[in-house]
């Protein structure tokens, strides 16, 4: 097949570049030129989509389309460059409306609603989800065929995020780690490579319907004590109530102050648990989790500037010791 993959260079899109060029297909990225090289056995057209779609681009044939975007109007005008081709859009599982419903899946979840217009996402990151709505209406609109696909949380080597990062770089630290919440909180997450090579079979059968593009739910502490396997730890694991966290100023989920993989309850019950039986039946094969635990360290390991974000080693004590010494 000849697969155009808008992207190619960061993380996913460049995951389904490798994933597709190794299955030996006729793989083009189409990207600025600017975040990286893109894999070996695909070719880079510069483009930047802002600009009109370069004449190399636009009267070639593909057979299949893969994009990431988040701008209305750049899916607006790559369906209508390629409107033959099947098309496989990476949505959000933050489309969703309501994250507080477990097991949940497209059809049975309440949208945002759309956004058409192009929004600066440092002014109002609250435009993501909205937008990303907008992409996918433009997509079902435009495209002859479509696979929607709604990932969660996406995790392993590459992640340029830190979010899952933080926990098998602080596992494999030893000693005692600050878990938030309960071990019976749920969460999933995906490692990219699975999902990319999701994405190619879908592009490959054009598969159509919306799906979620997400891994096994799993209570917290399942999924940390298999991290833990991964990276070969006996690291104690202290879960903290998030009434205490938030007290301290902890925040959720990912920055400089947050804790990982913690999110509040009950309002974020559902958005760690949406359920990917629809997925699995369309083809999504997942890795074990431990395996991608060890491959991130192994990463981390190997990369000088591996973003890994999250409290520091030092917080992180004086939190626990806070935290013991209410008895």
């Amino acid at each position: 097949m000849k697969i155009l993959v808008l992207g190619g260079s960061v993380f996913l899109s460049r995951a389904v570049a490798v994933d597709a060029a190794a299955r030996g297909h006729d793989v083009t990225c189409a990207n600025r030129g600017t975040s990286g090289s893109v894999p070996g056995g695909a070719a880079l057209v510069r483009w930047d989509r802002t600009e009109d779609v370069p004449a190399e681009l636009a009267e070639t044939a593909y057979d299949a389309v893969v994009d990431v975007a988040r701008m209305p109007s750049w899916v607006r005008a790559g369906v209508a460059t390629w409107p033959g081709a099947h098309w496989v859009f990476v949505s959000t599982v933050n489309v969703y409306a309501d994250d507080s419903i477990p097991g949940g899946r497209p059809g049975t979840l309440p949208l945002r609603d759309p956004r058409p217009d192009d929004v600066d996402l440092a002014s109002d990151p609250e435009a993501y989800g909205p937008m990303k709505v907008a992409c996918e209406e433009a997509v079902r609109a435009g495209a002859a065929s479509w696979t929607v696909i709604r990932p969660g949380l996406i995790v392993g080597p590459g992640d340029p995020t830190g979010r899952f990062t933080y926990w098998p770089v602080r596992l494999a630290d030893g000693g005692e780690a600050l878990a938030g919440g309960t071990p019976d909180d749920r969460m999933q997450v995906i490692d990219v490579r699975d999902l990319a090579a999701w994405i190619v079979t879908c592009a490959e059968q054009r598969t159509s319907g919306d799906y979620d593009g997400v891994g096994e739910v799993l209570p917290i502490g399942d999924l940390i004590a298999r991290v833990r396997v991964g990276v070969g730890s006996d690291t104690t694991v202290t879960w903290v109530p998030q009434e205490f966290l938030s007290t301290q100023g902890v925040e959720p989920w990912m920055g400089p102050e947050a804790l990982p993989l913690w999110l509040p309850r009950p309002e974020y019950d559902g958005l760690g648990s949406h359920d990917p039986a629809p997925s699995y039946a369309a083809g999504l094969v997942l890795r074990p989790l431990a395996d991608t635990a060890r491959d991130t360290l192994a990463w981390v390991r190997a990369t000088s500037d591996a973003p890994v974000t999250g409290i520091t080693r030092e917080r992180e004590a004086a939190l626990l010791a806070a935290w013991h010494a209410r008895g």
